[in-house]
């Protein structure tokens, strides 16, 4: 028989933003711990079992948490149903099925290493763009809600998001954004890719590494308070969470602008020192490199951007 998983925690919440979106709510049995028991950034694992096709057992998947450490009685996730499922036993599916107050499975050990301290570094003191596609977006609700959380006098204005979505209504946590934007100088740039169908949203179009198109860095710079060519690694750091496609794009816009990125495949490709740090960091739970590294043309074209972009940032320095 399949292995079954024993669950160790409950429901106590469903939010649904739409039919196919929501923020599970969820309390382990055993007690949360005291402190800063997680970084913000970091994933936990979810799982249920199946009880309708008990043959197949239990699912377990990694999720990102999106609710910050300081909250004590709940961890939020945020998490899409997936319509396309790559196994015959899609966690989503089963958690879709769940009530509040149902039972499950939540293993109580924080991992990962897509957070401010492992990346760019806390004590970094430039602009941190946090690109998410879709439920991308819950490492860094975490991230900010943290700094909010420990230190309430705190400015944001050293965070900006940028959250890309099909639709506006799959624009979750968007008020509390907003809110976050508008009291405390979070910059949020929502932006929604299907206007042609979403016809009442006004803000901006495109998916989240559309702001990186050449033609719209000028912009983006305005928005973000930085002067003309000030989108760079001086300035800067990028940090990407969702689909493979935002995260390989994005690579490839910002290569132009000396963004080194933080994958060793990637960065030999590139032909890029050893001994240069990175600017560009994303999470992944694809092993595959979101830049095509076989194709050649391509892999030619982003190292030579690159390494015009990074002479010219050193010679600067000289």
């Amino acid at each position: 028989m399949a292995r079954l998983l024993t669950y160790n925690a409950t429901l106590v919440e469903r939010t649904d933003i739409t039919d196919k979106l929501a923020v599970f709510r969820v309390r382990p049995d055993e007690a949360i711990p005291e402190g800063a028991w997680f970084v913000p950034g970091q994933y936990m694992v979810l799982g249920l079992n199946n009880e309708e096709k008990p043959e197949l057992g239990g699912v377990q998947r990694p999720m990102s948490i999106a609710s910050p450490p300081e909250q004590r009685d709940v961890i939020d996730f945020y998490i899409r149903f997936v319509d396309r499922p790559e196994s015959n036993n899609p966690l989503t599916h089963l958690l879709w099925k769940i009530k509040d107050g149902d039972r499950m499975y939540c293993r109580l050990r924080p991992t990962g290493k897509f957070t401010i301290r492992d990346t760019v570094g806390d004590d970094d003191s430039r602009l941190r763009v946090l690109v998410a596609a879709g439920t991308g977006l819950a490492p860094f609700t975490s991230i900010v809600d943290s700094v909010r959380a420990s230190t309430p006098e705190a400015s944001l204005s050293n965070y900006a998001i940028i959250h890309g979505a099909s639709y506006s209504a799959d624009l979750g946590y968007r008020e509390h954004l907003e809110g976050l934007a508008k009291n405390h100088g979070l910059h949020y740039l929502p932006t929604v890719s299907r206007t042609h169908q979403d016809t009442g949203w006004k803000g901006a179009a495109g998916r989240a590494e559309d702001f990186f198109k050449p033609e719209r860095l000028a912009d983006l710079e305005s928005r973000l308070g930085l002067p003309e060519g000030g989108f760079n690694p001086e300035r800067v750091q990028v940090l990407i969470c969702g689909l493979q496609g935002t995260i390989g794009m994005c690579i490839q816009r910002l290569c132009g602008r000396g963004f080194i990125p933080d994958n060793r495949r990637t960065r030999r490709a590139l032909g890029i020192d050893e001994g240069l740090k990175s600017d560009l960091f994303y999470e992944a739970y694809d092993t595959t490199p979101p830049v095509d590294l076989k194709d050649e043309a391509l892999v030619a074209r982003l190292k030579d951007e690159l390494h015009t972009a990074l002479a010219a940032r050193f010679n600067r320095a000289d």
